[in-house]
């Protein structure tokens, strides 16, 4: 019963961190109806606003052709990076799965098997 509190709690938890993140970003919109903006955008409006004749050291290697585009590339690099994680997650809960079963089995005594009946000798009933 304690578990399943503590696991509800964290869950409450998350939600609510959630909502307030949600309730503040709506509440600093910028005004041009982008309420949600990614880092690289916003640092370079910034550079751009105080520092009007900054040359970029670099340019894009790849530009997108539309939102939808660089949208569909960014979830299929967070699909590939979640499945990776998952991946060596998965390996290494199940090696450690093995060591403890190899540690289980090597610390249990080993007991005689019954002897074997042997043809060359008569049993006894009785």
């Amino acid at each position: 019963m304690r578990k399943h509190a503590s696991t509800l709690a964290i869950l409450l938890a998350i939600v609510a961190l959630f909502a307030v993140a949600m309730v503040l970003g709506t509440r600093q919109s910028t005004g041009d109806g982008e309420t949600f903006i990614g880092t690289d955008s916003a640092a370079t409006t910034h550079i751009e606003e105080n520092h009007p004749g900054y040359t970029p050291w670099f340019q894009t290697i790849f530009e997108p052709s539309s939102g939808e585009v660089e949208s569909g590339l960014f979830a299929l690099q967070a699909a590939l990076g979640a499945g990776a994680l998952g991946f060596v997650l998965g390996t290494m809960r199940e090696r450690r799965r093995q060591r403890r079963s190899a540690a289980d089995d090597s610390s249990r005594p080993v007991s005689d098997p019954e002897p074997a009946c042997d043809a060359a000798e008569p049993q006894s009933r009785g």
